[in-house]
C-alpha cells in the first residue's frame, strides 16, 4: 500500500512533526501520539505498529543516554521488569490480533497517556522501596505481552507504575522506561519481523519527518515552551484519537 495516496496525508504530514515537537518538549518519547495520528488517519494496523516500533528505537536511545549520562540510569530496577518483558513483547509481537479489536486496546493505553499528561501520575513518593523481584517480573511479562501487540514500547505503562508503588524516583523511572522501552521495541519488531510483517518503505520517511520535530522540541522544549499548554494540547488530541479508536 502506498502510504502517500491515504486520503489527506498533507494534514498527516504536517502535524506530525508538530506532535512529535510537543511530545519531545514535556519529556516523552511520543509512540503513543504517532499511534493516535495513524489511527485518526486509518492507516492499516500493519503499517502502525511496525513503524511506531521503529521510531521508537530511535527516540527511546536519544532519551535514555541523556538520562543514563546522569547518572539517573538503575539497572536493577530495570532489570526487575526487563527480564520478563523482552521475550513476552516478542510474543506479542508475533501475535496477530483483530483490527477492531486492536483499536480498543489502543484507546485503553492512550488513556494512560492522557492521564500523565495531565499529570495525575507525575508525584513522587516520599519513601523508595526495592521492587520485589516477582512482582517486577508480572508486571514486566503483562507490559511486555501488550506492547508487542499494540506497537508501543511499554514505558507509558511503567512510568506510572513504578511512581505510585514509590519503587523510584521520576527521573529514575524515566531512565528505566526509556531502556525498557528500546528493549521491548527491538523485541517486539522481531516478533513481527518473523511472522512476515514487513516496514514499508514510505515509513522511513515519516520516521525522519518525526524525529526532526521530536529532537527540535528536546532543545526548545527545555528552554522555553510552557509545558502545561503543551500537555493539554497533546491530552486533548490523544482524547480525540481515544474516541474514533472507541467508535469506529
Amino acid at each position: 500500500m502506498n502510504l502517500f495516496e491515504i486520503d489527506g496525508i498533507g494534514w498527516f504530514l504536517a502535524l506530525l512533526p508538530i506532535v512529535a515537537f510537543m511530545y519531545a518538549a514535556v519529556g516523552h518519547g511520543g509512540a503513543s501520539g504517532y499511534l493516535a495520528l495513524m489511527a485518526l488517519w486509518s492507516f492499516p494496523v500493519s503499517v502502525m505498529k511496525p513503524t511506531a516500533l521503529v521510531l521508537n528505537l530511535f527516540v527511546a536511545a536519544i532519551s535514555f543516554f541523556a538520562y543514563a549520562r546522569k547518572g539517573h540510569f538503575n539497572s536493577k530496577l530495570f532489570l526487575a521488569f526487563a527480564l520478563a518483558s523482552v521475550p513476552m513483547a516478542f510474543l506479542g509481537g508475533m501475535m496477530e490480533i483483530d483490527a477492531s479489536i486492536y483499536k480498543k486496546i489502543l484507546a485503553v493505553l492512550l488513556v494512560f497517556a492522557v492521564l500523565k499528561m495531565l499529570g495525575v501520575f507525575g508525584k513522587e513518593s516520599d519513601q523508595i522501596k526495592d521492587v520485589p523481584f516477582w512482582q517486577g517480573l508480572l508486571a514486566g511479562a503483562a507490559i511486555g505481552l501488550f506492547s508487542g501487540m499494540i506497537g508501543i514500547g511499554g514505558g507509558i505503562i511503567l512510568s506510572p507504575v513504578i511512581l505510585i508503588m514509590g519503587w523510584g524516583r521520576m527521573k529514575e523511572a524515566a531512565a528505566v522506561s526509556a531502556a525498557f522501552i528500546w528493549v521491548n521495541s527491538a523485541a517486539g519488531l522481531a516478533g513481527h519481523l518473523s511472522r512476515g510483517i514487513t516496514i514499508e518503505p514510505q515509513a522511513y520517511i515519516l520516521i525522519a519527518i518525526a524525529l526532526m520535530g521530536g529532537l527540535l522540541g528536546g532543545y526548545f522544549g527545555s528552554i522555553r515552551f510552557n509545558n502545561l499548554v503543551l500537555k493539554r494540547m497533546l491530552a486533548f488530541v490523544l482524547i480525540i484519537a481515544c474516541a474514533k479508536l472507541f467508535f469506529t
